[in-house]
């Protein structure tokens, strides 16, 4: 079993990347960081997961572009503008990558280009133009500063870090996110950006990226909007100096244990910090007929917006579980379907054979009052299990979002 050590330094941890983070003018509001930057010292396989919103912002039609040799070398990320539905976008997003080039030599068609904030609004490129001398001059090895300024309604940035062991050698992966709302499960529900110095071929990082995002970015749910700018990016430049994986070995599901770790910590982040949320809903299916079924049925569940008022007002409403396991699309046999409400304040059952069981409604209050609450449901159908991660619906999401743009 992979033995697996969190440290600091986010997208900077691995070796041979900096970053930075600036507020060049997008924003409003000169306290919010509005620019971020991820430079690896030398070309990087790489890949990415997108949207699958059919309106898609227009950094991503670039970045599918630069990433069709599986190389990449920088990231450049705005927050404050999604530049999306706007008639020059792909012209600013190129601009972007040109940009990049002209200040570091890393080629624009190397450069990952995202962006985050409003949509249909165009996106100016000369604050980004104007701010490029200070983004290259604030390069460092702590990625804070960039993990912050790809935020938008997040309340705190969001990173992760890992070391661990491949054939001898010390690798890293670390990792930066962004999502606080308009989250729900179509890939790859946010903005990640995660850097490695293992070495890994596009390929087998590609495969690897979609099987991990799978069981983790794709079981997180805030609001059930899908983004139109959501994308994962990896980086791994290789100067670790293990073997490079080509194969599914040894090394491969080492890698896969430690991305996946990094993802799901980075999953429940997401989830907790939701736009006004409260409590972080983490909902378990277990003995479901098939691994499909159990992401349905867990995804269901966590993003039901009966279910998740319910957790605000630590009401526990178990029939909304099973209600939303009903339109879950999944085959599930209703009448062996068992639930129970968990906590650090304790566990109580309250549904067994699809039926309600006598508990105490106080009980259950103080279980649902805790800042993470479980939903545990065994189905009996099979070996199957899933997690997902959710969040309750509370007074303030509706705030945040009735001004979201004014």
């Amino acid at each position: 079993m992979i033995s697996l050590k969190e440290i600091r330094g986010g997208v900077c941890a691995p070796k041979g990347f900096a970053a930075s983070g600036i507020h060049c003018g997008i924003r409003k509001n000169s306290a919010k960081p509005d620019l971020a930057l991820v430079l690896s010292a030398v070309p990087a396989a790489a890949a990415a997961v997108y949207t699958q919103n059919l309106v898609k912002g227009a950094p991503l039609l670039v970045t599918k572009a630069n990433l069709q040799n599986g190389t990449a070398q920088a990231i450049i990320c705005n927050s404050g503008n999604a530049n999306t539905c706007n008639a020059d976008g792909v012209a600013v997003a190129e601009a972007m990558c040109k940009l990049v080039e002209q200040h570091t030599g890393v080629p624009a068609e190397d450069v990952v280009v995202a962006s985050t904030g409003v949509i249909g609004v165009p996106l100016p490129i000369e604050p980004i133009e104007n701010g490029m001398e200070i983004l290259i001059a604030g390069l460092c090895n702590d990625g804070t500063g960039a993990a912050k300024a790809i935020m938008t309604t997040d309340t705190y940035a969001k990173e992760c870090t890992v070391e661990f062991d491949l054939c001898g050698k010390t690798c890293r992966i670390g990792a930066m996110a962004k999502g606080s709302g308009m989250i729900h499960p179509n890939m790859a529900t946010m903005l990640a950006f995660v850097t490695t110095d293992a070495a890994i071929s596009p390929a087998m990082l590609s495969d690897l990226l979609k099987s991990v995002t799978d069981d983790t970015f794709n079981m997180v749910t805030v609001d059930g909007d899908t983004s139109t700018n959501d994308m994962c990016c990896v980086m791994a430049n290789g100067l670790a100096g293990n073997e490079i994986i080509a194969k599914k070995n040894e090394d491969y599901h080492a890698f896969e244990a430690a991305l996946h770790f990094v993802l799901e910590d980075l999953s429940r982040k997401l989830a907790g910090d939701g736009e006004g949320a409260t409590t972080l809903i983490v909902c378990t299916v277990s003995g479901a007929k098939t691994k499909d079924d159990a992401r349905k049925l867990a995804k269901s569940v966590a993003g039901s917006s009966l279910l998740k008022c319910a957790v605000f007002g630590t009401d526990a409403n178990w029939g909304r579980v099973l209600c939303a396991m009903g339109y879950a699309g999944a085959e599930v046999d209703v009448t062996k379907i068992s639930v129970r409400f968990c906590s650090e304040a304790g566990e109580i059952l309250v549904c067994e054979n699809g039926a309600g069981v006598p508990f105490s409604e106080e009980e259950a209050a103080r279980v649902l009052a805790e800042k993470e609450i479980g939903i545990q449901i065994t189905c009996g159908d099979g070996t199957a299990c899933a997690t997902a991660w959710g969040c309750d619906l509370t007074y303030d999401y509706v705030k945040i979002n009735g001004d979201y743009r004014t």
